[in-house]
């Protein structure tokens, strides 16, 4: 009698934690299961702000209506760009918000909240001048290797066919480039010119030199409209 308890204690226990096994792998990271539901949680590209989806597992796609109201509730806490703020959408779409240590219930996206707004968009003059000091810096080397041979290897710089950048229209793109057959972006056409009229080796997307390079075409075409695809 005393062994027949034992096996069946051993097979409820074993049933038991298959279950709570099984029960953790549906749920997967970021569910909350407590109260019977799962939940997806959503983070904005700053890391600071989330939004707690009731009712959606972690590995399960949020509906389009969803995903929309999650993307613009996302937005809107974007105001408060230095704070880090969670939001949850409940099962019954009231919205609650947790930031700064309390609790706020029945938010309306885009009504006010007990924070300090940050001075985004509206930097102080310290800010401006480091800024300003970046971007013509980086100018200043893309001028120095567009008159430069160094990214060729038969002596010739891109000034030599483009004096100042004046004839590189980067306004124009993105457009067909016939001599590429295909949709090109500026740096596209500023490779195919290292290529070819340099005979020098392309240079990736992120190579600092392209980026200089683009940062000193565009600063000499500013205030020029964009017409995508003119020729």
């Amino acid at each position: 009698m005393y062994a027949r308890w034992i096996a069946w204690a051993g097979a409820l226990g074993a049933a038991a934690l298959a279950g709570y096994v099984g029960l953790a792998r549906v749920a997967g990271a970021g569910d909350r299961v407590g109260e019977g539901w799962a939940s997806r949680t959503v983070y904005a590209c700053d890391q600071r702000k989330a939004v707690i989806v009731e009712g959606v597992r972690a590995d399960e796609k949020l509906p389009p209506a969803k995903a929309q109201q999650v993307a613009d509730l996302l937005t809107d806490l974007m105001r408060y760009c230095t704070e880090e703020i969670t939001a949850t959408i409940g099962m019954n779409e009231a919205i609650t918000i947790e930031a700064n240590g309390r609790v706020f219930h029945d938010y309306v996206p885009g009504g006010p909240l007990p924070i300090v707004k940050a001075s985004f968009g509206e930097p102080t003059p310290r800010e401006e001048q480091i800024w300003k000091a970046e971007l013509d810096r980086m100018v200043a080397e893309g001028d120095r290797l567009f008159h430069s041979d160094e990214i060729g290897t038969n002596g010739l710089a891109c000034a030599m066919c483009h004096p100042n950048a004046s004839n590189t229209h980067p306004e124009s793109y993105p457009k067909f480039q016939t001599q590429l057959k295909k949709v090109a972006l500026l740096r596209d056409m500023v490779n195919w010119c290292i290529l070819n009229p340099l005979e020098g080796q392309e240079l990736a997307e992120n190579d600092a030199r392209m980026k200089a390079l683009e940062a000193y075409i565009l600063a000499n075409r500013t205030g020029v409209a964009i017409q995508v695809g003119k020729h």
